[in-house]
């Protein structure tokens, strides 16, 4: 897999917290109760990065939560009706998501997890379906998964030694 390496102190991010979950763990002296954040991050400009921060405190487990997802940034390749270019598949665990490019004035079909990803990473049109596992952090994860696998179709053209024409058709 490859990954750029994206300079988020140049982009302007926004947060979204999909999830707060209560753990505890069972200690000899009873239970230590703690928090963890799902928090996906994005400049509603093609870059997006989900992180999962844990702490005894909510927002403290924010704060993490945000720092860890603005180290995974990956960039989502958009075509001129903000759209993605091509139909994909994204897995990640047992969940995987479908993720299918729709024409202008579609808005974005999603579920909640995979809606938050879609937002952020600036894509307007989309329609998505969440097949296997619920469970938030794993869908998220499966949304970026197949938004990190997308091509443009220049890059299609490159691989394969033809014009982008010929890939459109």
């Amino acid at each position: 897999m490859r990954h750029e390496i994206i300079d988020a102190s140049q982009l302007e991010l926004n947060e979204t917290v999909v999830s707060i979950k209560r753990v505890t763990k069972v200690v000899k002296g009873g239970r230590n109760m703690r928090f963890t954040a799902l928090v996906v991050v994005g400049d509603g400009n093609g870059h997006v990065g989900a992180g999962l921060g844990k702490a005894a405190e909510i927002p403290e487990a924010i704060r993490k939560g945000k720092e860890d997802a603005m180290k995974k940034l990956i960039t989502v390749k958009l075509d001129e009706n903000n759209s993605i270019t091509h139909d994909i598949s994204g897995k990640h665990t047992g969940a995987s998501v479908l993720l299918k490019k729709a024409p202008e004035g579609t808005g974005i079909i999603a579920g909640g997890p995979a809606r938050a990803v879609c937002e952020l990473a600036g894509i307007q049109n989309i329609r998505t379906k969440s097949l296997g596992s619920s469970n938030k952090q794993n869908v998220v994860l499966a949304t970026i998964d197949g938004l990190r696998q997308l091509k443009s179709p220049e890059e299609v053209a490159r691989l394969r030694g033809k014009t982008v024409e010929e890939i459109l058709g």
